[in-house]
């Protein structure tokens, strides 16, 4: 019996011929492509970490296609700005007038200014044109140039003052030689100002919180300046 002979056959079937069935190894090729692709990411990953590295301690100085580096925007601080100073209260004339149907309300009121260092001008009733039509606590009427001074000065002493620029009047005299009759007339001074009582007035503020409102409005204001930034 022949050693190919299968066992059990007896001999009776017999292999012939010289050909054979070859046995080969199943999946070496998806092996090698998986090695290779797992060699290349690898090969990869060390060229960016390496990359990153060199970037960190060279301080990141990549430019970019303008020129300039991508760096974030400076951070800005705080430093006091230098405002156009407030007029004293000895430099503003205050003119008091009562729109109010209570008596001797105008003489109060400036008294009590007078005795917070403003300097008093006229004392008495309301023109026509606001006497009894002002609602509010009082009505500050002025220059225009008197908005960023007086206005906002003696707005500490009472509070929820309103307050109007006064209009050029025309038609009356020229104040000045050379100026034509009808020109319209040259504003007031602009530390000169109406404190128009209104119905809603009940007294000054207290003096210690006035005197401390004006020391705020006073105080510098601070605004944004870039600070210096670093490498980035």
């Amino acid at each position: 019996m022949s050693m190919l002979t299968p066992p059990g056959m007896g001999g009776k079937y017999r292999i012939t011929g010289d050909k054979y069935p070859r046995m080969r190894r199943t999946g070496g090729r998806r092996k090698l492509v998986l090695a290779a692709t797992g060699g290349v990411l690898a090969l990869g990953l060390v060229g960016w970490g390496t990359f990153q590295l060199v970037d960190v301690f060279t301080g990141g100085s990549t430019a970019t296609a303008a020129g300039g580096r991508n760096c974030p925007a400076p951070a800005t601080s705080a430093s006091p700005a230098k405002a156009t100073p407030l007029p004293a209260p000895g430099l503003i004339k205050v003119n008091v007038l009562n729109a109010t149907e209570r008596s001797g309300l105008a003489k109060q009121t400036a008294d009590a200014l007078k005795k917070r260092g403003f300097a008093i001008g006229e004392v008495g009733n309301a023109t026509e044109e606001y006497d009894k039509k002002v609602k509010g606590t009082v009505l500050l009427l002025g220059a225009a140039d008197a908005v960023d001074g007086a206005f906002p000065v003696l707005a500490t002493q009472v509070g929820g003052a309103k307050q109007k620029v006064e209009a050029p009047v025309k038609g009356e005299p020229a104040e000045a030689e050379g100026e034509a009759d009808g020109a319209a007339k040259g504003p007031r001074k602009p530390n000169e100002v109406d404190l128009i009582i209104g119905d809603g007035f009940k007294k000054l503020a207290p003096e210690a919180a006035a005197t401390g409102a004006l020391k705020a409005l006073n105080a510098p204001k601070p605004s944004p300046s870039p600070t210096a930034a670093g490498r980035c």
